[in-house]
């Protein structure tokens, strides 16, 4: 029996460390980067007639240099998406020293 808990804690207190150490070696999540250049998406006509609006959330890999280097939407009418993603294809990010991820909300009314 305390062989048996030996043996459990030989295992565990290595592993204990390692995903305490994981943990604290994450950082902490970045400020969102500046938007230097933004183009409003168009209202797609099919939205528009079928009076469709909403939020389109989209997330954007964006490289060192300010481009955007994939967009993924992740909500919002399907309607509405491609437009988004046309529009944050044109997006300009201010520079930094590696990729960033941004989570972008576009807003979509008929107003």
């Amino acid at each position: 029996m305390t062989n048996r808990i030996a043996l459990a804690l030989f295992v565990l207190v290595p592993v204990l460390i390692c995903v305490s150490m994981g943990a604290a070696a994450q950082e902490p999540s970045e400020a969102p980067r500046k938007v230097v250049a933004r183009v409003n998406p168009q209202y797609p006509s099919l939205a528009r007639s079928m009076n469709i609006r909403g939020t389109v959330k989209m997330l954007v890999l964006v490289a060192p240099n300010g481009s955007p280097k994939s967009i993924e939407a992740k909500g919002g009418n399907p309607v509405l998406v491609q437009s988004a993603e046309k529009a944050l294809r044109e997006w300009k990010w201010e520079p930094a020293a590696h990729a960033t991820s941004e989570e972008i909300d576009l807003r979509f009314d008929t107003r």
